[in-house]
């Protein structure tokens, strides 16, 4: 690539963090040596959001379409809003609104290459409801976007741990009945792959976690763990997969254990994610793996609590921002690794004394991926302002 990875971030709700956290991870001085912001978002949200924090916009560069972004600048697409009003801490139809026009605006780009990857501030689900906007959230949308034979798979993640989970967005009374065996298979096996290309662990090991209470207590509890989850698990071991369990969450969260294992398979959203985020903190990354393409973003909400009063911490949305360049270049590299490195080898005919020439040595392929029981250093570690 000829030019630096250009990053889509999303303003988000401008009610609530996003603008704030968004300005902040890419005013930092040298970011744009590292890649190319791109921001959608209202020129005038930037500008409060700028005043507000006390940072310098003259690094900020409106323009007009992301076509006339350049490498070396903060650029920022003006999405000439029809309400730009700020009403802090409170969602509204025109917050909904801006976070919708955004995310279509970024998401336009990532699907026509003028991006890399996408990078998405937190919206109101509520308030971003509309005809463009029928979903549960970013991950549904994005699925719908990637179009069909692809399936989109939430993975949250720190250095310590990975987690992703079987269901995402879904009332607790409906999981029972989407936790069936070829789910939590599927899952397990997506996992595992996005595992291989997006982290670059060869051969990775799984655990998945029970839906019951001490995985149902041999049955007194629920039976999905002796007739759902243990027959799946067993399906991905006869496929070669490394994936055990199941787990009961509680101990397995609270002993440890997940240090052992490369990713972890939880049943449920809150299941997953509530001791994820009591784990990683501020430093948590959400993925969406399974597409074409990647997206990531912070692990936290719109904070409309703290909104607009210079107190959100953008380490994890710079954490999101260098996340997605990581899996996005570990990516190319699994690409070029799998794909078929060797020329056919072919004999020489025989020469005029009957003899016959060595075969033609095959050519050196590309460097396979390495087998890691961890993960790959962060190739943007070093970047300017990544710790607070």
């Amino acid at each position: 690539m000829n030019r630096h990875i250009r990053v889509a971030i999303t303003q988000g709700d401008f009610n609530g963090v996003g603008p704030e956290v968004a300005v902040k991870s890419v005013a930092a001085e040298g970011i744009t040596d590292i890649f190319t912001p791109i921001l959608f978002a209202d020129w005038r949200i930037v500008e409060h959001a700028c005043r507000r924090s006390g940072i310098d916009l003259s690094p900020f560069r409106r323009v007009e379409s992301v076509a006339e972004a350049r490498d070396g600048q903060v650029n920022v697409v003006d999405l000439h809003l029809d309400d730009a009003t700020v009403t802090p801490g409170h969602p509204t139809p025109a917050s909904g609104a801006g976070a919708v026009a955004s995310l279509e605006a970024a998401t336009a780009a990532l699907l026509d290459g003028s991006a890399d990857v996408l990078v998405t501030a937190p919206i109101c689900k509520e308030a971003a409801q509309c005809d463009a906007f029928r979903y549960a959230g970013h991950t549904e949308y994005l699925d719908a976007k990637a179009g069909p034979g692809h399936k989109a798979q939430m993975i949250l993640f720190d250095d310590m741990i990975r987690v992703a989970l079987v269901t995402t967005h879904l009332p607790l009374r409906d999981v029972p009945a989407a936790i069936t065996r070829q789910n939590v298979a599927d899952s397990a096996t997506r996992l595992a792959a996005t595992l291989t290309a997006d982290f670059g662990i060869d051969r990775p090991k799984i655990a998945v976690l029970s839906l019951n209470p001490h995985c149902g207590d041999g049955g007194l509890l629920g039976d999905e763990e002796k007739e759902v989850i243990a027959p799946a698990i067993a399906d991905c071991t006869a496929r070669g997969a490394l994936v055990f369990g199941p787990y009961a969450a509680d101990g397995f969260f609270g002993s440890g254990s997940f240090i052992s294992f490369d990713g972890v398979l939880a049943m449920y959203h809150d299941q997953g994610l509530a001791p994820f985020k009591a784990l990683a903190r501020a430093n948590g990354v959400n993925f969406t793996a399974g597409l074409p393409f990647v997206r990531t973003s912070p692990d936290h909400g719109t904070a409309y609590d703290i909104a607009w009063k210079d107190e959100a911490d953008p380490t994890s949305m710079r954490d999101a921002i260098y996340r997605a360049i990581d899996i996005f270049r570990c990516r190319a590299r699994h690409a070029e690794a799998s794909s078929n490195p060797l020329k056919r080898q072919s004999l020489d005919k025989p020469g005029r004394n009957g003899g016959k020439s060595r075969p033609q040595p095959a050519q050196q392929g590309a460097e396979t991926s390495k087998s890691q029981e961890q993960e790959p250093k962060p190739e943007t570690e070093n970047a300017p302002d990544k710790q607070q």
